[in-house]
């Protein structure tokens, strides 16, 4: 599955915004190629709301774990929650395995996985545990304007 596809599905949710910094942009040149999920409606990007899922295409400074210094190589992060992280995750794989649901290196504790290159084996339950991840900001939002 390709980082396009995987951008454009999320794209399709309601309420999605996709902010994907691009060379030249405002955003600072780490985050540019990368992407970031969140669920507002009215298009502006959430000041004090983190995304539930991001694309990054490169190794950061704190976070090098996952070796995505070869070109075309990305990660795929997603908030699924404690309970759904540990179903998820049925046996520890390498840090640098690709196809594979592991804890994300920096925030598996929080109940974030991820996968390097989704492919055959991850790539339907990585669309619908985005889908779920977004419904979830949604149910937030909603809850956040009562």
């Amino acid at each position: 599955m390709k980082m396009q596809q995987i951008i454009e599905n999320v794209r399709g949710f309601d309420g999605a915004l996709v902010v994907a910094p691009e060379i030249g942009s405002d955003f600072p040149e780490l985050s540019w190629g990368d992407a970031y999920f969140y669920h507002a409606p009215d298009g502006r990007m959430p000041e004090r709301t983190q995304p539930y899922g991001t694309i990054i295409t490169k190794d950061y400074p704190d976070d090098t774990s996952s070796d995505l210094g070869t070109p075309g190589r990305f990660r795929v992060n997603i908030h699924v929650g404690r309970e759904r992280a540990d179903a998820l995750i049925v046996t520890e794989a390498h840090t640098t395995d690709a196809d594979v649901f592991q804890r994300h290196p920096l925030y598996g504790t929080a109940g974030w996985v991820c996968v390097i290159d989704p492919a055959e084996k991850t790539a339907d339950a990585v669309l619908a545990l985005l889908r779920d991840a977004h419904e979830a900001a949604r149910s937030r939002t909603a809850r956040r304007a009562r």
